[in-house]
């Protein structure tokens, strides 16, 4: 259902593109939009390198004014070197982002229109960085709302999953941040200086793959920025959001395990990497702005409104259905939770059965996976499993009686013998109907080699058996009677795992292997239930209709004689946008994943995007293109990146990097 249009607020409010100068003398770019009174009032941030003037102005509209009309100023910033801001870009989340944050933080709290308080919001990188400001804990910043983010950058990001490197990910993350950050300022906003400005941000590039691949275990690279490290250091109240179709939701249960419980609450539903007013399948969306201004009201402005008397948690639990790639909504209800981990669940182990089995899955058991990252797209969702679960070693447990309804995180424990010393395991719980339709509900995956710690290489001993035990990612469902819980057991999980080599696979020894369910007991409470979707007036982007024949979302293409398999992926990062001010906007990208299936050393990431921005009335006319590989052998990763800008016909940037990264992990 489409969020409701509200036009009609308690305030009028008035909105101005300011520079935010910090400690050193650059100045960011931000979009203030206020109410009109004469009385100081909160402030809200959301900060981050995706460019107001552009890229996020659509969703910003949705919600800054929404909030500006509630009675608080709210704030975009764009970080240091990316769209009108000045100064040069760096890695994300670096400590020079973060300090600039909180000087940010700092200033908005010394305006003369603000109160001194200040809330943060944001998702997914503003959310990330919301997280990362409140363990610095500025003094102004008093409250956060944080969605479709992680506390664990190692293990809880694109870059790595179960330890091991993330091909689909790490690979098109690095591909589009470097398209990201080669954009150019925006004259309309930089002014005159945009181009100078352009040129030493381009000097400066460094594709960001070089850097995550040099750190493959859990380092103090990617332990600076994870709030996992020390809870203790948040101070301001926590409010964290994310979806069960999201690859960040773990962390809205570990906030609310580990935060003080006085100042976080959690709330998990159905959807995907997408804010939960937005009305993108899957649904049902949630009045989510209504639920933040009760956090903002409670926090920043001391009414007692009952926000802090919500439960902890609350959660959308999935009934079972179908599989597909798109639901428009998905059934089930809304349950709660009043402490975490919650006496109402209860793990139950499942004994595997039978005889030892040997599990050496085709290099390309994963092209079913579905997007690491959905978004609301027509192919984001895995469909049925059924050919993938053919490829795995799968294990059956049939539901009698009543439902089980499980919430949180499942755990596999596996009896391995390995006759390499690396490989990995990837174990996946699907939901199999009486038709035999195979929906899958979660899944996990280990690097074997970081069995004993992510932040350690231990390889494995030749023709050893060991017990391993790691666990999947957090879910809602209800398995209904006579349907059959089936855990699928591969040892291969192509695109989103990048091989490893001289892997051979594993003998599985079902004999000390087990499932454990977080199987949920319904309690008596009272409802949960939110309020209707709703937003400001969008901004009035046009999409204009072209006559060309769109590609499809995901293709999948069998080499039969050469055993050769590419997944042709188009992430739609927005086509053309022609904006009310003029400017014109057309992103095209296309990612393409390669492998033969009993070669791991034959895997392949591709991608290239185009982006154009445009302002016929000035003449205006800037191209940004850029091709990214990356390749492997026995020893290394080999990255290949190109960056291509021109103004106007005039190529002004063109530059090269190859680089080989040894393969110390993955």
């Amino acid at each position: 259902m489409s969020p409701t249009i509200r036009t009609d607020f308690p305030y009028d409010t008035v909105h101005e593109d300011v520079r935010v100068p910090l400690p050193d003398g650059t100045r960011l770019y931000a979009r203030i939009w206020r109410p009109v009174t004469e009385r100081p009032v909160p402030a809200l941030l959301e900060y981050l390198p995706c460019r107001l003037s552009d890229w996020t102005a659509p969703v910003d509209r949705q919600r800054h004014p929404w909030y500006a009309g509630h009675g608080y100023a709210s704030v975009r910033v764009d970080v240091r070197g990316h769209g009108n801001s000045e100064g040069m870009p760096g890695d994300e989340y670096d400590a020079t982002e973060l300090a600039d944050g909180v000087a940010v933080v700092n200033w908005l709290a010394a305006q003369d229109w603000c109160t001194g308080r200040v809330g943060m919001f944001g998702i997914s990188w503003g959310g990330f960085n919301s997280l990362q400001l409140a363990a610095l804990a500025p003094e102004p910043l008093k409250a956060v709302v944080t969605v479709c983010s992680s506390d664990d950058r190692y293990d809880n990001d694109v870059h790595y999953l179960g330890g091991s490197v993330l091909a689909v990910d790490m690979h098109a993350w690095a591909a589009t941040t470097l398209a990201f950050v080669c954009r150019p300022p925006d004259p309309a906003g930089a002014g005159d200086d945009w181009r100078e400005m352009w040129l030493k941000r381009l000097e400066a590039v460094e594709p960001g793959v070089h850097t995550w691949l040099a750190h493959q275990t859990r380092d103090s690279y990617w332990k600076h920025g994870s709030v996992c490290e020390d809870y203790g250091a948040v101070e301001a109240a926590v409010l964290a959001v994310g979806g069960w179709h999201d690859p960040y939701r773990d962390t809205v249960l570990r906030l609310v395990e580990h935060l003080d419980q006085d100042r976080v609450r959690g709330i998990i539903g159905p959807w995907s990497h997408q804010y939960p007013d937005q009305g993108l399948p899957p649904g049902p969306a949630i009045g989510f702005l209504q639920e933040t201004l009760r956090w903002w009201d409670h926090h920043l402005k001391g009414v007692d409104n009952g926000v802090m008397a919500e439960p902890l948690l609350r959660t959308w639990i999935s009934a079972s259905h179908p599989p597909a790639t798109l639901y428009p909504e998905l059934p089930g209800y809304w349950a709660a939770e009043t402490s975490w981990p919650s006496p109402n669940v209860v793990p139950v182990p499942y004994a595997f059965q039978g005889e030892p089995v040997v599990v050496d899955s085709p290099h390309q058991t994963g092209l079913d996976a579905g997007r690491f990252a959905p978004s609301g797209n027509d192919a984001d969702l895995p469909p049925d499993q059924r050919d993938e679960d053919a490829k795995s070693a799968c294990f059956e447990f049939p539901v009698t009686g009543g439902s089980i309804e499980v919430l949180g995180r499942p755990r596999a424990t596996l009896r391995l013998r390995m006759d390499a010393p690396a490989g990995q395991a990837v174990a996946r719980l699907c939901d199999v109907a009486p038709d035999g339709s195979s929906t899958l509900v979660t899944r996990g995956a280990l690097n074997l080699s970081a069995r004993h710690g992510r932040d350690r290489v231990e390889p494995w001993p030749e023709g050893a058996t060991e017990d391993v035990t790691f666990e999947l990612g957090g879910i809602g469902h209800t398995f209904p009677p006579g349907h059959r819980i089936r855990l699928a057991v591969s040892s291969a999980y192509w695109p989103w795992i990048w091989p490893q080599a001289n892997s051979a696979g594993f003998t599985l020894d079902p004999v000390g292997s087990s499932l454990h369910l977080p199987v949920r007991r319904p309690a008596p409470q009272d409802p949960v239930s939110f309020e209707p979707a709703e937003q400001a007036e969008p901004l009035g982007v046009v999409r204009p209709v072209t006559l060309d024949e769109q590609r499809p979302e995901r293709l999948v293409i069998r080499d039969v004689a050469q055993g050769t398999w590419r997944l042709e992926t188009d992430p739609r990062p927005g086509g053309t946008r022609v904006y009310p001010d003029g400017l014109e906007l057309t992103e095209e990208a296309l990612e393409t994943y390669t492998i033969q299936e009993s070669d791991p050393l034959s895997a392949h990431a591709e991608s290239e995007w185009t982006v154009r921005l445009h302002r016929p009335d000035i003449g205006w006319d800037a191209l940004v293109e850029t091709h990214s590989e990356i390749s492997c052998d026995a020893d290394d990763f080999i990255t290949s990146d190109e960056v291509i800008c021109r103004d106007g016909d005039e190529i002004v940037f063109h530059r090269t990097w190859e680089k080989r990264v040894p393969r110390t992990a993955g």
